[in-house]
């Protein structure tokens, strides 16, 4: 499997995630779970192949981790509407997973099949690859929060009734559970890096750029559940705490690269 058969395998993957979401909002629940899965298959079939053909997890490069950031999209959206019948989130799961696949399209990272020492360690897989499920489930999450922000645009008053409130909390609930889940495999994936760390460089923790904002993320989706629970009727400012929180996020994924304090200096910079 090489880098150039990408598109052959994207483009059916994503026409099948197209098929599913439109097909959930006619209601046809049995063929939204079959074209859905099909094309999680698909996708999953090329990841499958250059693990083969690279001899190592396709983990590496910011394109590798886009891979497994598109596939978990669909599978978190997929997840959410058969949970919660909510019709529109493989519309947009399948949105965000297209522009990922269209960046690794027009801009193909270099796929080397070695590995710098630190990498080779039985940590590196699953450390990354809970950590791609993480961000997908609470990229679903945001995608509901900028749902509300954007389409239910309902002032916050003290009195509001119940039957006013009612309208948003279905989707908060929804909301809610993603980030627990989400939160919950951030965790593990923060204990499988400290465990990598400590195997690779002799410590669980060094204060690098990424694991500092690995830190800010955990803890900003922490005060966004403590805010939850404190007020929850005031979802537009939760909403806004989930998206400072998902900004947080994508400045430890891949953000930190642009960083001055990580050029040459971070251990996470391969």
């Amino acid at each position: 499997m090489t880098w150039s058969l990408f598109i052959w395998f994207a483009l059916p993957a994503l026409v099948l995630w197209i098929l599913g979401a439109v097909l959930a909002w006619k209601g046809r629940r049995c063929l939204t779970w079959i074209f859905t899965l099909a094309g999680i298959a698909v996708f999953f079939a090329f990841i499958l192949g250059m693990w083969i053909s690279l001899e190592r997890p396709p983990l590496r490069t910011m394109g590798e981790t886009r891979l497994w950031y598109a596939f978990f999209l669909p599978v978190a959206g997929i997840i959410v509407y058969s949970r919660w019948r909510y019709k529109w989130i493989l519309s947009f799961s399948t949105l965000l997973a297209a522009v990922f696949i269209l960046i690794n399209i027009f801009k193909p990272e270099i796929h080397s099949k070695t590995l710098m020492p630190a990498l080779q360690s039985p940590w590196f897989a699953p450390h990354v690859i809970v950590y791609m499920f993480s961000y997908a489930l609470l990229g679903a999450a945001t995608l509901i929060a900028l749902y509300l922000l954007v389409v239910k645009r309902f002032p916050v008053k003290p009195g509001m009734t119940d039957g006013a409130f009612e309208s948003v909390r279905r989707e908060m609930n929804i909301a809610d559970n993603l980030v627990y889940v989400g939160l919950a495999f951030l965790t593990i994936g923060m204990l499988f890096g400290a465990l990598w760390a400590k195997m690779a460089w002799g410590d669980y923790w060094s204060w690098d750029p990424k694991e500092t904002w690995a830190a800010a993320t955990w803890l900003c989706y922490l005060v966004y559940i403590h805010f939850r629970k404190a007020r929850p009727r005031d979802w537009q400012m939760a909403c806004a705490v989930l998206l400072i929180a998902f900004v947080c996020l994508q400045m430890c994924w891949w953000g930190i690269n642009y960083l001055p304090a990580a050029q040459g200096t971070s251990i996470h910079t391969y």
